[in-house]
């Protein structure tokens, strides 16, 4: 681990699990659970299609879970070995033993992950808070990160849009219990149908099965005991990084990020400010930017396939350069004997 990680801190224990029904596994993917110190990963993986394949790995957003790259996946498994994670206390994974939700928590179970598999480097690619998880990860362990893909990364913001509010709100103490007792008669599907307004730029873009398919997670989620307080504590953890400044500060790592990186903005993004994509720019070095003005905060689920395009190119383009680099280095030493 970096030196320049902040050091681990506890908070309160998380409940127990208990065992809800079963996530759905979309055909050509597999899910295993990881045991590692401190806490259990979910992954589901989406295998290349060919033996040998970089891998890549998918970091989901608040309130998300492996799921949301299913879409994404497929459309990459020539050219990737894909696995995407269950952060902890969301999708199928418990939560973490001590408790800690925070962005940092997040970035070390995802370092854990990858260390324990040997799998890095990867195509780090990240959501939302899994774009600030893996902008941490990347800037505090460069080796383990071969590029990086951002889609509406959940970087600092002075001014905030009113309609990100709300989670910004559940950070705060007993919300999320309010909320969760001022909203006990909304059906599974009337919540599903808030989080698609909230969160993709024209909800009209889901399909009937995809809209069941929602319901049907949401329906899971309600049934776990830990599902507010891995909301609560996770958007807490986001609010808490917003305010680290210093070497902490998610906006100075990401000068620091080495990896080649794509940013992906939605010009109809409720959560995080389209305005943001400068910024992110000039902030991550020679970083190449795809604004979809027509998406909102899941852009590789309502445009999957120009984002898995954005994403092929920056991955190839990245492996022409690495190999033109090996040889003229095997040239220059050939030259040099």
């Amino acid at each position: 681990m970096s030196s320049t990680e902040l050091p681990e801190t506890r908070t309160a224990a998380a409940p127990a699990t208990s065992h809800a029904r079963a996530v759905r596994v979309a055909e050509g993917e597999e899910l295993r659970s990881v045991a590692l110190p401190g806490l259990t990963l979910t992954v589901r993986a989406r295998p290349g299609d060919t033996p040998g394949l970089a891998p890549a790995l998918y970091v989901h957003g608040l309130g998300g879970s492996s799921q949301n790259w299913s879409a994404l996946m497929p459309l990459l498994s020539d050219l990737v070995d894909g696995e995407a994670v269950d952060l902890p206390g969301f999708g199928d994974s418990p939560p973490p033993d001590d408790g800690n939700y925070s962005v940092t928590g997040h970035a070390r179970a995802v370092i854990r992950l990858l260390d324990s598999a040997g799998r890095g480097p990867v195509h780090l690619i990240g959501n939302s808070l899994g774009g600030a998880v893996s902008t941490r990860v990347a800037a505090v362990r460069p080796d383990l990160v071969k590029t990086l893909t951002l889609v509406s990364p959940a970087l600092p913001e002075l001014r905030a849009q009113r309609t990100a509010w709300p989670t910004a709100l559940l950070a705060l103490p007993g919300v999320a219990p309010l909320f969760s007792r001022l909203t006990r008669d909304w059906t599974p599907e009337q919540r599903v149908r808030g989080v698609l307004s909230l969160c993709y730029g024209d909800p009209g873009r889901v399909t009937d099965e995809g809209l069941l398919h929602a319901v049907e997670e949401m329906e899971r989620r309600l049934e776990l005991p830990y599902f507010w307080d891995a909301m609560a504590r996770s958007s807490r953890g986001i609010v808490d990084a917003y305010t680290l400044g210093g070497q902490h500060g998610l906006w100075r790592q990401a000068e620091r990020v080495l990896a080649p990186t794509l940013l992906v903005y939605g010009g109809r993004d409720q959560l995080v400010s389209y305005r943001m994509a400068r910024k992110a720019a000039a902030a991550f070095r020679g970083s190449r930017l795809l604004t979809l003005p027509d998406a909102g905060h899941v852009a590789m689920m309502e445009y999957p396939e120009t984002v898995a395009q954005a994403v092929r190119e920056l991955i190839e383009d990245t492996e022409h350069a690495a190999r033109a680099a090996d040889t003229k280095r095997t040239t220059d030493d050939s030259c040099g004997s």
